[in-house]
């Protein structure tokens, strides 16, 4: 475990030099969330009766999202990972008496974290200062501040665990390009990036919500937005751990039957 938490803490250093790209992001973040919070304004002066979040629920929801948005997003995943398959410079990382998942997972994990570290305060310090509904809102109680740091976590988790599969099916590909852009788009849809959940027909919604995909952004940012019941906020907590029970399951088991079959064109 100490050798996984040493390349943590050495990744997490290494993302942390990136202030400029951190700078640019998160003018495009905070530029890109007052525009979302202006077009669900506009949909809500049309109907406030059907609105399914209040629209101070919905500001404090994307403004979180583009906060932690190295969290969520699944885009973020590293092409120095898909390169080292492509290329054949994963037969270096066979070679370390390390396990090359729980290497990457340690990995993945800290270049989020240091993305994000680099990006949320000032976006939530800015919004905070924001008139309501625009500006994010403190969370209900403790209760719901208590859980939302526990289900971003298991997010977390599910976030990365999910990326795992798509790099572990990178193995058996000749490019990497075709995954990429499926999954992207699938996540974008299914996790509340483009539109929150309770947005869909109630239908669409109850099934997307017991996809692996609720898993991720949608449960921490509905807890801190206050749009969830005690019972709902509970039952996508149990969902969480299991999605992220079985994401691990699968990729590690895809890892192990990618390290048997592996070829490296030219030795």
């Amino acid at each position: 475990m100490k050798k996984y938490i040493a390349f943590f803490r050495l990744r997490f250093a290494m993302g942390l030099q990136y202030r400029s790209a951190a700078l640019a992001g998160m003018v495009t973040q905070f530029v890109w969330g007052a525009m979302e919070i202006l077009v669900f304004h506009a949909f809500h002066e049309t109907g406030a009766d059907a609105f399914p979040m209040s629209l101070s629920a919905t500001a404090s929801y994307v403004w979180m999202q583009q906060a932690f948005l190295a969290f969520f997003m699944v885009y973020f995943m590293e092409n120095e990972l898909f390169d080292a398959i492509k290329d054949g410079n994963i037969a270096y990382e066979l070679c370390r008496p390390v396990h090359i998942y729980d290497m990457w997972f340690a990995r993945s994990i800290a270049n989020r974290a240091s993305r994000a570290a680099l990006r949320c305060a000032p976006i939530l310090l800015v919004a905070a200062f924001l008139p309501k509904p625009y500006g994010i809102s403190a969370p209900a109680d403790l209760k719901h501040f208590l859980l939302f740091l526990l289900t971003m976590f298991l997010g977390i988790l599910a976030v990365v665990a999910f990326c795992m599969i798509v790099y572990g099916l990178t193995f058996f590909t000749l490019s990497p390009e075709g995954l990429r852009i499926f999954f992207y788009s699938v996540t974008e849809f299914f996790t509340g990036a483009v539109i929150p959940l309770p947005f869909f027909p109630d239908p669409i919604r109850r099934i997307m919500e017991y996809l692996p995909f609720a898993a991720m952004q949608n449960v921490p940012l509905r807890i801190y937005s206050g749009s969830m019941t005690d019972a709902e906020m509970l039952r996508a907590a149990g969902l969480q751990v299991f999605w992220l029970i079985v994401m691990i399951l699968f990729g590690r088991l895809l890892f192990s039957c990618a390290e048997r079959r592996v070829t490296v064109q030219g030795g």
